[in-house]
């Protein structure tokens, strides 16, 4: 019993040792503020703002041609013959099924597109983020609001210094003069 204490306590004076050449310093970026502070991050956004708004404005057109058909539905019932009351109500129905399949359609598309965006800015800031860590030293850098913090320090925060040098590797150069 007493050799297994010795043991135990060696084993437990030995731990700080081999602790002490590795950094022991985390820190935390917020990477949807890495996102909409670059260059490259504002530009991504704008790509897929163009491409969500081209998609509504097409949706917004065919629910007005779906309400103008009901509309022309409404007004002419009394009038038109049931064979063609018929024809548009199913010509209706059918711009409906349209419109609930391209929502669908654009919504993953919006989607495929964010992921594959969001993809190409990891894979881009991600060697700017390892270099930070190892120059300052850290062990750890953690996603902010992602990685199960519940606090976290601004004195830990890199977010800002993460952005300046992803827009400094990721600037075009000068032209020389």
């Amino acid at each position: 019993m007493k050799k297994f204490l010795v043991t135990v306590a060696m084993a437990a004076l030995a731990v700080p040792a081999f602790a002490q050449g590795a950094p022991q310093r985390v820190a935390v970026i917020d990477v949807q503020r890495v996102l909409q502070s670059s260059t490259l991050g504002k530009s991504a956004y704008e790509r897929l703002k163009k491409m969500q708004d081209e998609r509504v404005a097409r949706a917004q057109k065919m629910d007005e041609d779906a309400k103008a058909l009901e509309n022309d539905i409404n007004t002419k019932k009394l009038s038109l013959s049931e064979e063609k009351l018929t024809e548009m109500t199913k010509q209706l129905s059918d711009k409906k099924i349209a419109m609930q399949r391209y929502a669908q359609d654009a919504d993953r598309e919006v989607g495929e597109a964010r992921d594959k965006e969001l993809a190409a800015l990891e894979q881009r800031i991600k060697p700017v983020i390892d270099a930070l860590g190892k120059e300052m030293g850290l062990a750890a850098i953690f996603n902010k609001f992602e990685s199960g913090l519940v606090y976290a320090s601004e004195a830990i925060d890199i977010t800002e210094t993460v952005v300046k040098r992803f827009d400094a590797a990721t600037a075009p150069a000068a032209p020389a003069k």
